[in-house]
């Protein structure tokens, strides 16, 4: 099999479904920190012939880590919803500050990736949501080695967050698709059995996940 082969099929399904942000397909990527969510995002990107990806990393804040629901609706999809393009400014995590705006024009389909991507905020624009299915323990233990020590004050941080917020607002009991890593790729489950179904082989690959 051909790296993608199956990940563009994927992709022709996703293409094949109605809009649901406007004229746009808006689809969610969302898992716990460090599941591998901007990876996959980015090969599916590429199967989807360079569609584009909005990180959600880019619209929280320190501060707001999970409370970037209305600025998202203002600046994303209100605009999109209306085919009208988005205007929006990627925050830096480095100078705590928002960085130099953004125009982001409607597309056939748009990726959101991040933690929070399904919340119930989000859902009822998504035209399928997909969750990563990489279990919380072993995701956060990529995400504090990918980072160092010197942010390890951060994920404490950002662990207690990212609890309270599934707690309050779980992702994964309303996901359409179930993605895992496997020694090869990735497989995926779709459809009403979505958390018992049997597992298709999407991509293969030997990449690690980066976030």
């Amino acid at each position: 099999m051909e790296p993608h082969q199956s990940l563009e099929s994927l992709a022709r399904e996703i293409a094949a479904l109605p809009p649901s942000l406007g004229p746009v397909r808006l689809v969610g990527i969302d898992g716990h920190a460090g599941s591998g969510k901007s990876t996959f995002a980015g090969r599916l990107a590429e199967a989807l012939g360079g569609a584009p990806v909005l990180h959600l990393d880019d619209v929280a804040t320190h501060e707001e880590m999970f409370g970037w629901q209305e600025r998202l609706r203002a600046q994303v999809l209100e605009p999109l919803a209306a085919g009208r393009p988005a205007h929006w400014a990627p925050y830096d995590w480095v100078e705590r500050r928002f960085g130099a705006e953004r125009v982001l024009e409607p597309t056939a389909v748009l990726l959101v990736e991040g933690v929070g991507a399904g919340r119930r905020a989000l859902r009822p624009h998504l035209a399928r949501l997909l969750w990563m299915e990489t279990p919380r323990a072993r995701s956060w233990g990529r995400g504090r080695e990918r980072d160092g020590r010197e942010l390890s004050g951060f994920w404490d941080g950002w662990e207690r967050a990212e609890l309270a917020h599934f707690s309050d607002d779980p992702s994964r009991p309303f996901a359409d698709t179930l993605v895992r890593q496997s020694g090869t790729g990735y497989e995926w489950t779709s459809g009403a059995g979505v958390t018992a179904g049997t597992p298709t082989s999407v991509t293969e690959g030997d990449d690690l996940p980066r976030a």
